[in-house]
């Protein structure tokens, strides 16, 4: 839930306009910079790591193209900033893979993996089914997913926390209708969260519309947030 969340958050304070190609992103960094906000980032810059995501959002639409019909554009892109998200966090430039090879292969890897619980339903899976890779590359499968290391038992409690604040912060920022659409499009209370057709379907509103209160909403919270400084320690 807290990738989710962090998707909801990288859309809040960088990509909350409508996004259909790449022009529409800053262009990636040059080397020297790059290599500078890396250096910042590792040492717990969060101001450095928000540039390189910014910068590298371009990635992230040039990969999404690859499986448009796939899934809703919208959704692939919040699923690939998560990837990216991952990507900045996890790099190892002392491994001589550049930043951008091994940034588009996260990418990929969260999208697919997306596609695939989307079709779930559709098929019987293996415990032994292959459902994406770790950042060394090597094959995940839904076994391993099962049996987590216990570090990340507590790493659960405090994701549930950092929701729970999150939602806090929704209800009391938003009206009711945007309140509604946030939780079902991001799964804040609980179940799956749903493409913006089917709020739609629920709502019994266009998609197009859903689409407007949603950006509306996000726009609202970035700038509440904002005020509250809610990503502060």
């Amino acid at each position: 839930m807290l990738e989710m969340l962090c998707a909801i958050l990288c859309r809040l304070f960088f990509f909350t306009g409508a996004v259909r190609d790449e022009g529409s992103y800053p262009k990636p960094l040059p080397k020297e910079e790059e290599e500078k906000y890396l250096a910042l980032a590792r040492g717990g810059d969060r101001k450095a790591r928000d540039m390189l995501v910014r910068h590298n959002m371009r990635l992230v639409a040039h990969v999404v193209k690859k499986y448009t019909g796939a899934a809703e554009t919208d959704d692939m892109i919040s699923v690939g900033s998560i990837g990216l998200i991952k990507a900045i966090d996890t790099y190892e430039p002392s491994r001589g893979t550049r930043l951008a090879t091994y940034t588009a292969r996260c990418i990929e890897n969260e999208i697919l993996m997306f596609i695939r619980a989307g079709k779930k339903h559709k098929s019987n899976l293996s415990l032994s089914d292959p459902v994406g890779t770790d950042k060394d590359g090597n094959e995940l499968t839904l076994m391993d997913l099962l049996f987590e290391k216990e570090d990340k038992v507590f790493g659960s409690v405090e994701q549930s926390l950092m929701q729970e604040k999150f939602l806090s912060a929704v209800k009391r920022l938003l009206n009711e209708r945007e309140t509604v659409i946030i939780c079902l499009r991001y799964a804040l209370t609980g179940g799956a969260p749903l493409p913006q057709r089917e709020v739609a379907r629920q709502l019994k509103i266009s998609r197009s519309y859903v689409s407007r209160i949603e950006k509306r909403a996000l726009e609202k919270l970035r700038d509440g947030l904002n005020r509250e400084d809610f990503l502060a320690d």
